[in-house]
């Protein structure tokens, strides 16, 4: 315990030395049943102080003085605080129990499945609930051979929803949590038994979902599909329901690697672009393990895959609804962010340079200023010129590219004819149309109007995914 701070720590050798800390904190109810607290508290501060002189630093200052003695104090008083407690039956109801939980937490964070899942495993599993932990720091730390990756930093609740989903084929964590407990969902009666069988299905699916090869296998696959920056995702439930995906086909439909580089890669492009996990997720996915029950290889799995695929990716998806998604100023919309993900898929250079976008997209070492930056094709300060005052019309997506440093900083604040000019001289005319046919720019679009050249431009950003989209379909 630290009483000029009011912290606890756990023991180590380095606070045990350290005269900040009181090194056992039992030592401080000791004294008080002692009546030696006083000799405690001056003990600590002729200490305290000797080191500081050793240091030349500043002796205790009366105030400080005052706080620790209050502080320790308050350590004392520990011992008169009455902890509540809640005994419930351990043959409760489901409901009942999650009841009493938001009850108890609605002057605080109320607790979920999620969190009544880790507490179960914690208990009966508490190993397993280590290496989780261990696994989600390590996503975050760059290093190799651990779970470091750049799309996702992965909490227990990810990992848990991943082995649910393999192991039990749900989607619901309230289910998985009857699971646990030791329930039989056909008899609705609890057991021991049924219990450790249900936690040894819930510890082999979680193999399978930290092993390794197999999570950077799948994000691999994303990066094919143009995903190689946690920035480019909208929804993180793209990823755990995708990854799940990929473990059922690999694991229980034996798909070969080839096959799952395909059929995934252009799932999640899908999935991504289409939100296909953001709304009524849970029942979006139970309807999907439900369709899996009638499967029974590969090749159906493939063909109900590709199905769902091309239902979703219709033309009018890609002539109507998708140019009227790009209609937004969201900074993480799934279509922009899939527009990007198409250039990076279709190895796109940036706007009116020679240099790949996606190197850019891949984390490494920064200064002060951004290697590429987000610009406004038609600059802010001179569609204000030209009455246009809110960020609503300026921030439209289809009013942005990136472009490397020099060449924003070059183009600055000049309206398009000025600015387009220059480089279509400098890059010559086929070069300048090939430009403009990666970045989805009519050929004419310094010359339109502004809410003219938007309409077009979301149309050819359309194109331009569905682009890609085909390119994913010939791998």
């Amino acid at each position: 315990f630290n009483p000029l701070t009011r912290e606890f720590a756990v023991f180590t050798s380095a606070l045990e030395k350290a005269p900040e800390w009181i090194s056992k904190v039992s030592d401080v109810f000791l004294a008080k049943e002692n009546n030696t607290i006083s000799t405690l508290r001056r003990r600590y501060i002729r200490e305290l102080n000797e080191s500081r002189d050793k240091k030349d630093m500043n002796r205790l200052t009366d105030a400080e003085e005052d706080l620790i003695e209050n502080n320790i104090n308050a350590l004392l008083n520990l011992t008169d605080y009455s902890l509540p407690t809640l005994e419930i039956s351990y043959d409760a109801p489901e409901e009942d129990v999650a009841d009493i939980f938001v009850r108890v937490n609605s002057g605080g964070q109320s607790l979920n499945e999620n969190n009544f899942i880790q507490t179960l495993i914690s208990v009966y599993e508490n190993s397993t609930n280590d290496r989780i932990n261990q696994f989600c720091k390590e996503s975050r730390i760059p290093r190799d051979g651990t779970s470091y990756n750049n799309i996702l930093s992965v909490e227990p609740s990810h990992l848990i929803r991943m082995a649910v989903g393999l192991g039990f084929r749900r989607a619901r964590l309230r289910y998985a949590y009857m699971l646990l407990r030791g329930k039989d969902l056909d008899t609705g009666k609890y057991s021991s038994e049924e219990r450790q069988k249900n936690l040894d299905t819930f510890k082999a699916a979680l193999e399978k979902v930290m092993n390794l090869n197999n999570w950077h296998s799948f994000l691999n696959i994303i990066g094919e599909a143009g995903y190689i920056n946690k920035n480019q995702i909208s929804a993180k439930n793209a990823v755990i329901f995708s990854y799940i995906l990929y473990l059922i086909a690999r694991y229980d439909f034996n798909v070969t690697a080839m096959q799952l580089k395909n059929i995934i890669s252009k799932w999640f492009f899908m999935s991504t672009v289409t939100s296909f996990y953001t709304d009524s997720t849970e029942s979006t996915v139970e309807k999907q393990f439900a369709d899996l029950r009638s499967i029974k290889n590969a090749e159906e799995l493939i063909a109900y895959l590709e199905e769902t695929i091309s239902a979703r990716f219709s033309d009018d998806y890609f002539n109507i609804t998708l140019p009227n998604e790009l209609n937004s100023a969201s900074a993480n919309s799934p279509a922009w962010n899939a527009y990007i993900a198409s250039q990076i898929v279709l190895n796109t250079p940036m706007l009116f340079s020679t240099s790949q976008l996606a190197k850019y997209f891949v984390p490494g070492a920064s200064g002060s200023k951004n290697a590429i930056d987000k610009h406004h094709i038609f600059p802010k300060h001179y569609l204000t010129q030209l009455g246009y005052t809110t960020d609503r019309d300026r921030n439209q997506i289809a009013n942005y590219t990136y472009l490397d440093y020099a060449t924003n900083i070059d183009i600055s604040d000049n309206a398009p004819e000025f600015y387009v000019a220059k480089y279509r001289n400098k890059l010559g005319e086929d070069d300048y149309k090939k430009s403009c046919a990666e970045h989805a720019l009519p050929l004419n679009f310094a010359e339109l109007d502004y809410m003219e050249f938007l309409r077009q431009r979301r149309i050819l950003m359309a194109k331009v995914i569905k682009q890609a989209y085909l390119k994913l379909c010939q791998q």
